[in-house]
C-alpha cells in the first residue's frame, strides 16, 4: 500500500504520521492472525502509556470542622484540601520519568533532593500531621513512650514545655520534631522548611507544622497560642504506635 500525501504544516505531517502507523499495525495484525486482538493493537500504539505510582490525598480521620476552635473548617479547607493537595500533584508530575516514578513515599523522602524532596517531604510530613490529631484525643502518652518521655525530659509537662518553646523558636517556616534516634533515645528536632527526621535515620513520632498557613487563619501571628492549643487534640495513641 502506497500513500502520497501532501501536508501543508509539520503538524498534519505528525498527526498523519501517527494514523498511518496505528493503521499499519492493524492491517499486519489482520492479515497475520485473521482477526485485530486488543493486546496487539495495543503494542502497536506508538505511545504507550506507562503505569506509574500515583500518590493521592489522604482521607481525614475526622470532619473538617471537627477540630475547631483549636483548627477551624476554614484552616483544614486550605491547609488540607490546597496546600497539601498542591504538594501532591506537584510530586506527581516531578517524579515522571526518573528513578522515583514507582518507589514509595518514604523512599523518595530519603533519598531525593531538591523539588522532588521538598514536595514527597511535605506530602509525608503533613499525612503524619493530619492524622496526629482527634477530636477525641487522649492527650497524654501511655506505656513506653510515656516512660521514655519521662526519661529524657523528667516529666511529660516538661517535654511539653520544651516542644513548644522549640516549635516557637523556629525562624520562619518549618517543623518540630519529637522522633527516636536509632540507639533508641527520644530528641527534639527543629527543622526549617520541608524538614524530615527520615534524612537523619530518625524515626518521627510527633511532627507539627509551624509554616504560617497552618495556623495564621486562627491565630494570626500568635504561634506559640497556637501550639499550646494543639495539646488538646494531639491524639498520642497515634504517636505511640510508630514508637
Amino acid at each position: 500500500i502506497v500513500l502520497i500525501v501532501n501536508f501543508k504544516t509539520k503538524k498534519q505531517m505528525n498527526k498523519t504520521k501517527c494514523i498511518i502507523a496505528v493503521c499499519s499495525c492493524v492491517l499486519f495484525t489482520f492479515l497475520g492472525n485473521g482477526q485485530i486482538q486488543a493486546n496487539d493493537y495495543n503494542k502497536c500504539q506508538t505511545q504507550k502509556s506507562k503505569t506509574m505510582k500515583q500518590f493521592t490525598l489522604p482521607q481525614l480521620p475526622y470532619s473538617a470542622d471537627a477540630l475547631a476552635p483549636v483548627i477551624s473548617k476554614e484552616t483544614i479547607d486550605y491547609h488540607y484540601g490546597k496546600h497539601l493537595q498542591t504538594y501532591i500533584n506537584n510530586l506527581n508530575k516531578l517524579i515522571a520519568g526518573t528513578e522515583f516514578e514507582n518507589a514509595d513515599l518514604e523512599t523518595i523522602v530519603k533519598k531525593s533532593d531538591g523539588a522532588i524532596f521538598n514536595n514527597a517531604a511535605q506530602t509525608w510530613n503533613h499525612t503524619i500531621y493530619f492524622n496526629t490529631f482527634s477530636p477525641n484525643a487522649r492527650q497524654y502518652p501511655e506505656g513506653k513512650l510515656r516512660a521514655a518521655i519521662e526519661k529524657e525530659w523528667g516529666s511529660f509537662d516538661n517535654f511539653k514545655k520544651e516542644f513548644t518553646a522549640a516549635g516557637s523558636a523556629i525562624f520562619g517556616s518549618g517543623w518540630v520534631w519529637l522522633a527516636k534516634t536509632p540507639e533508641g533515645q527520644l530528641v527534639i528536632l527543629k527543622e526549617s522548611n520541608a524538614g524530615n527526621p527520615l534524612t537523619k535515620g530518625y524515626t518521627p513520632l510527633l511532627g507539627i507544622d509551624v509554616w504560617e498557613h497552618s495556623y495564621y487563619l486562627d491565630y494570626q501571628n500568635r504561634r506559640a497560642d497556637h501550639l499550646e492549643a494543639l495539646w488538646t487534640i494531639i491524639d498520642w495513641k497515634s504517636n505511640e504506635s510508630r514508637f
